[in-house]
């Protein structure tokens, strides 16, 4: 397996810290509002590079965190809570609105087949181990209090913008532009491990520390969590881009201040879901939820596969027209997976080399868009219906479109119709689209009629043009 770590900018072979085994920590969400489909592509294309690791065969432990305290509007500690904020606006204690918005989280993870981690844990449950890292990083002279707050020294590092895409002269600051710096650092690239009632007076969750009344900083939770969960060695840390700096700079400043040894290997950013006005995020008001999606129509697995036709180090432009695009193809590919004869014995022999194709896609820094075509290859070879049902539930474990479960569905609702008819439909179809593309409506719909009279009822839906036969 070979990654891109963007920890050196170069796509590396995974080798994990124990043979075997690999333990994988993932920023999980501040739960203050529904996720966004942006936000759900990072967890998305993390759950795949999960499966893929277990189908790999390895071993996986992951743990990940739910910030429900101390992730404040800017990434450089300083403008409001935002889970503050977000009870505010719903009118809920603090705890409320967390869980609330886990629940909804990880429902829109089910919808989207996204597997729970095996370890989540909220940032509230885990207040003392923050203290005590806090206590060690300040024993070891990395951190300092100031202005009732204890902070991280990032000058006793000798290289603090570890990641290969940063430099000191665009980063040090580390802040969003026209938010003001915080008079207390000592340096412009200190951050916050603790904050105490001298700020945020309003602040509702509060702890008793040695440094006074108050709460824990963001970073510090995702060290302190993922110290506690999967020991001192981690193998490899997962989240979208935009967390690479200040977050996780930050994560591995304190972590391997307090460990005294290196601390993650690899790293696996997620490049950003965008739209026609950039980045789509919360702080934009992105109302593009799964529920909304399922408003309009779309089966949530739809968007799974829109994700999976493009590389995760490469930023995705939503449309839909192309979520359309993408509907229309999984019901042409649920459709070729419902004609498959069900009966028979699968060909183990003959299914080694499509595994080994498809395994050899995910193993190529996770190219997802080359495992889907080992899929279509797959389905138009000569191997057996039994042998590709096989195949494409074994695919699944990866990709995990419940392509077999949609097609029994679809079996269930129409009458199967032999491989080579569904083709010949589906090529007349695709000239039809192409007609009307070119407003050639005569031609379009002297096709529509010749379908007709082959009893082919065509329906125009947002999932691209279905049909089915009458009679």
């Amino acid at each position: 397996m070979q990654l891109t770590n963007t920890l050196t900018m170069k796509k590396e072979e995974l080798v994990p810290h124990q043979p075997g085994v690999i333990k994988m920590y993932t920023c999980g969400p501040t739960v203050y509002s529904y996720a966004h489909i942006g936000n759900l592509r990072s967890y998305l294309m993390e759950d795949v590079l999960e499966k893929a690791l277990r189908y790999e065969g390895f071993q996986v432990d992951r743990a990940m965190n739910i910030t429900d305290v101390g992730h404040l509007t800017s990434d450089a500690d300083t403008g409001e809570d935002k889970m503050l904020k977000g009870a505010r606006r719903e009118h809920k204690s603090v705890l409320e609105l967390a869980a609330f918005y886990t629940n909804a989280f990880f429902a829109d993870c089910e919808k989207l087949n996204i597997r729970r981690p095996d370890t989540v844990v909220p940032a509230t449950g885990c207040i003392g181990d923050f203290i005590q890292l806090v206590s060690a990083l300040l024993d070891k002279g990395f951190a300092y209090q100031a202005g009732g707050n204890v902070y991280f020294d990032t000058s006793k590092l000798t290289d603090y913008y570890v990641f290969g895409n940063q430099n000191a002269e665009d980063l040090a600051v580390g802040v969003r532009e026209g938010v003001e710096l915080d008079g207390n650092k000592r340096n412009k690239t200190d951050f916050v491990l603790w904050f105490t009632k001298s700020k945020f007076e309003d602040q509702e969750l509060k702890w008793e520390s040695p440094w006074g009344l108050g709460y824990p900083g963001w970073h510090i939770e995702c060290s302190a969590i993922s110290i506690k969960n999967l020991g001192e060695y981690l193998d490899i840390h997962c989240g979208g881009i935009d967390n690479a700096f200040p977050h996780h700079t930050n994560e591995i400043a304190q972590s391997e201040a307090y460990l005294g040894h290196p601390w993650c290997k690899y790293w696996f950013h997620v490049l950003h879901l965008n739209d026609g006005g950039g980045k789509i995020s919360k702080s934009k008001g992105a109302k593009l939820t799964v529920s909304l999606l399922e408003e309009k129509g779309y089966n949530p697995l739809v968007y799974r596969l829109f994700c999976l036709q493009s590389h995760y180090r490469k930023p995705l432009v939503f449309s839909f027209d192309s979520l359309d695009n993408a509907a229309s193809a999984y019901h042409k590919l649920t459709a070729r997976v419902a004609a498959l004869a069900k009966d028979g014995e699968p060909d183990q022999e003959a299914a080694k080399p499509w595994q080994e194709k498809f395994q050899a896609s995910l193993a190529n820094d996770l190219n997802t868009s080359l495992a889907l075509t080992a899929l279509y290859d797959m389905l138009k070879s000569d191997l057996s219906d039994a042998t590709k049902r096989f195949l494409v539930g074994d695919f699944d474990r990866v990709l995990s479109l419940d392509l077999l479960q949609a097609a029994e569905k679809q079996n269930a609702q129409e009458p199967q119709v032999p491989e080579e008819l569904a083709r010949e439909i589906e090529a007349l179809i695709e000239k039809r689209a192409q007609a009307r593309k070119a407003k050639d409506w005569a031609a379009a719909d002297a096709i529509r009629d010749e379908l007709a009279a082959r009893h082919v009822v065509l329906k125009d839906t947002p999932a691209g043009v279905q049909w089915h036969i009458e009679g």
